[in-house]
């Protein structure tokens, strides 16, 4: 009998260019993920413009930009064509959460800010999944730069923390402040 996982049995089908194509669905999916967070980013940074959390997102912000740009790179090493629509669908995606109901109908809710970091830290959650499987892919990869990987997954980490920190200020803010 046969006792390894499918997941770790070979796969005859698969090719390189099959591989290829799998990983240009999951790097432009991510690519669409990284196009909501930076542009949800950029929106708290302008929404909340002159408060404490606007000048703790502003530099969150600006690497939560220059990660997407990072992994547009990468796709570019690959030779893996950006799909546009996927990159639309992220803005597109971003402003319709803008329209979501909070409860007011004039002003921010005291929940936008906490529902925003916490989307925006789930977001970095699944960056940091994605480069750490390009920097397990960079062992067969040559084309992938493994220091490069490790520095953007590093930096993922410390914007999960960071974003934890403003997070956990919000639930006081939302909930316990009055």
């Amino acid at each position: 009998m046969n006792m390894r996982t499918r997941s770790a049995t070979r796969h005859p089908g698969r090719t390189r260019d099959t591989v290829s194509s799998l990983l240009g669905v999951y790097l432009n999916d991510h690519l669409a993920g990284s196009t909501t967070g930076t542009e949800r980013a950029r929106h708290m940074v302008r929404s909340y413009r002159g408060t404490a959390l606007a000048a703790a997102m502003g530099p969150i912000a600006a690497e939560i930009a220059e990660d997407r740009a990072s992994l547009i790179g990468i796709m570019k090493r690959l030779d893996i064509p950006v799909r546009h629509y996927k990159v639309y669908a992220g803005r597109v995606a971003e402003r319709v959460g803008r329209l979501k109901s909070n409860g007011r109908l004039v002003r921010r809710s005291p929940l936008s800010p906490l529902l925003e970091l916490e989307m925006l830290r789930l977001g970095v959650e699944g960056k940091t999944a994605a480069w750490e499987t390009l920097r397990e892919l960079a062992a067969t990869e040559e084309r992938l730069d493994p220091q490069l990987l490790d520095d953007l997954r590093a930096r993922a980490r410390r914007q999960q923390s960071r974003l934890e920190e403003l997070r956990g200020r919000q639930v006081g803010a939302a909930f316990l402040e009055r």
